[in-house]
């Protein structure tokens, strides 16, 4: 791949340059379809004057391109590691197979591509895709790593929406960053020092006088967001975690943790063009736990943005638009979601640790070889976690989207009613939360649940479970048979016969003669072959792990 054009658009991007006036908001490329090419890479921005900011990107140099996919396409990803160090790349609140879901146990090393595909079952929503490497993913947060996903269906497209990407709908990637002298990232404290959206300091934004919708996503290392508005207008949820809620919900204060999505609506049909206000995180007056309330302004938990209300976004009123969306719907889809009388199976999680000691679920340090909780496929569980300690935590599950049935604190909020998939633990607090564990099973490959805080996460606030079939069906065992890759040599392609006709590919890597790792294939559709017409001429080697017995068998081929 010719970096040198990228590079040299990256000196050229509208990113802030100074603290002492607005930059205009970056709103991130898009990409549509059905196949998606993503490269990751090492690069660098000029944020301020003087030296530019080592940071990494996905298609360009910090956060990465807007993903419009469809409810019912067969999705193909081309996740290309071009960085130096191994990564993974996880589709966040994504139904899909664990061997898909790119957690800690799908790493991609440096050079290597990895396709994951699946069948996106889940409704129109907003979801992110971001690195989750085992004891890095703060660090590759922190270097830039992520992206928005949206996902479109036949029930939100009937609805009177705004939907006008970077229009009158607006991503908005809520996070904050601190430099160094030399201008390089710090994290010397979870929590950085000037505020940050799409990778812009200080951002202002134009919209038009109408319902304009944000879809606002919480993409701090640690900290808390109440959301609300300079003006104190109210505004309208419609959508959490987990897509569209029945009917808007009226607030004017909403809370979002890391990894949470919200979007809202907001009436400016009655704001003067040319006037102004101001998307607020009215964070201060939290108590001591709340993540980033701590009093300090510096040292390890310290920011100058700690407990105090401070700007998001500036929104400067233009002129509407033609065919503005003017009027507030007053219902958006009928869910049928799950009560906690639905729960056949209960599950409770402590999460333990004092002040000095790192934070676990139950004491129990995460060990990656380590299955924590196994869930039979197809049932309907309630999963309760109890916050034993002093400090608040981001809880998030893979694989499935829960409803919230209740709160210890008081009643769950109407804006949070929805499909979830993350959600706050406050001090002392119990969640429970009912979730259907469908679809997909694998004895082999996890899914995670942990504290979304990257330093958390980081440092073993994390566990994983396997959905075990209860027919047996993913535990059966048989005599483990053989391949042939063929033609052998190959010009372009290679196609695989087996002995044993019940034979199934879970995996395929293919690996150069000195052993670095080409592509990884996870259950891989081998039926037009895999194209190695880009591989240098040599010898490589498959390495097909077989569904059933989970054996690795190697194999030779050359390339011509």
């Amino acid at each position: 791949m010719n970096l040198k054009p990228l590079l040299a658009g990256l000196l050229c991007m509208a990113y802030a340059t100074s603290y002492g006036q607005y930059n205009t908001l970056h709103i991130p490329d898009t990409l549509s379809g059905t196949t998606f090419n993503l490269n990751m890479i090492d690069t660098f921005v000029q944020f301020r004057p003087g030296n530019q900011t080592i940071t990494a990107g996905i298609n360009g140099a910090f956060w990465g391109p807007t993903l419009f996919i469809n409810k019912g396409d067969s999705l193909h990803m081309n996740v290309h590691n071009l960085m130096n160090d191994t990564t993974t790349l996880h589709w966040h609140g994504m139904h899909l197979p664990a061997v898909m879901d790119g957690g800690p146990h799908q790493t991609i090393p440096p050079g290597t591509i990895w396709r994951p595909y699946w069948k996106v079952t889940n409704n129109a929503t907003t979801f992110w895709y971001h690195p989750h490497l085992h004891m890095s993913t703060e660090k590759q947060l922190l270097a830039g790593l992520g992206g928005f996903i949206i996902i479109r269906d036949a029930a939100e497209a009937a609805l009177a929406l705004p939907r006008t990407y970077g229009v009158d709908d607006i991503p908005l990637a809520v996070s904050s960053r601190s430099f160094d002298a030399s201008n390089a990232f710090t994290n010397t404290s979870p929590y950085g020092d000037y505020n940050m959206v799409n990778g812009t300091l200080n951002p202002q934004v134009s919209l038009p006088k109408q319902f304009v919708r944000l879809r606002i996503l919480n993409i701090e290392l640690e900290r808390g967001l109440n959301i609300g508005f300079s003006d104190n207008r109210n505004f309208y949820v419609i959508g959490n975690d987990g897509g569209l809620l029945d009917a808007p919900i009226i607030v004017n204060r909403a809370k979002l943790m890391v990894g949470e999505r919200m979007e809202i609506l907001v009436d400016l049909s009655s704001d003067a063009v040319g006037s102004s206000f101001d998307l607020m995180a009215y964070n201060a007056g939290f108590p001591l736990g709340f993540p980033g309330g701590e009093p300090n302004a510096s040292g390890p938990f310290g920011s100058l943005l700690n407990n105090i209300n401070y700007k998001v976004l500036h929104i400067n009123v233009a002129a509407a638009t033609t065919g503005a969306i003017t009027t507030l719907p007053t219902t958006l889809v009928s869910n049928t979601t799950l009560t906690a009388a639905d729960a056949t199976v209960t599950r409770t999680l402590n999460v333990t640790g004092t002040p000095g000691t790192p934070f676990y679920f139950d004491n129990v340090n995460f060990n990656i070889n380590t299955i924590n909780e196994t869930v039979k496929l197809g049932t309907i569980e309630k999963w309760t976690v109890k916050n034993n300690n002093v400090f608040g935590h981001s809880f998030h599950i893979h694989d499935v989207q829960f409803k919230i049935v209740s709160r210890s604190t008081g009643a769950v909020s109407t804006y949070e009613s929805g499909w979830k998939d993350t959600y706050y633990l406050g001090i002392g607090e119990t969640v429970s939360f009912v979730a259907k564990f469908d679809d997909y099973a694998d004895a082999t490959h996890p899914f995670m649940y942990h504290c979304h805080m990257a330093p958390h996460e980081d440092g073993g606030l994390m566990g994983q479970f396997i959905v075990n079939d209860a027919t047996g069906i993913n535990e059966l065992t048989q005599e483990l048979g053989d391949y042939n890759v063929y033609p052998n040599p190959t010009k372009d392609h290679i196609f695989f016969s087996f002995s044993n006709p019940n034979m199934v590919a879970y995996y395929v890597t293919i690996t150069n003669a000195v052993g670095r790792t080409i592509y990884m294939l996870p259950y891989p559709q081998l039926a037009a072959g895999i194209d190695v017409s880009s591989f240098a001429p040599g010898i490589y080697y498959v390495q097909l792990t077989d569904e059933a017995t989970k054996k690795v068998i190697t194999k030779k081929f050359i390339k011509e």
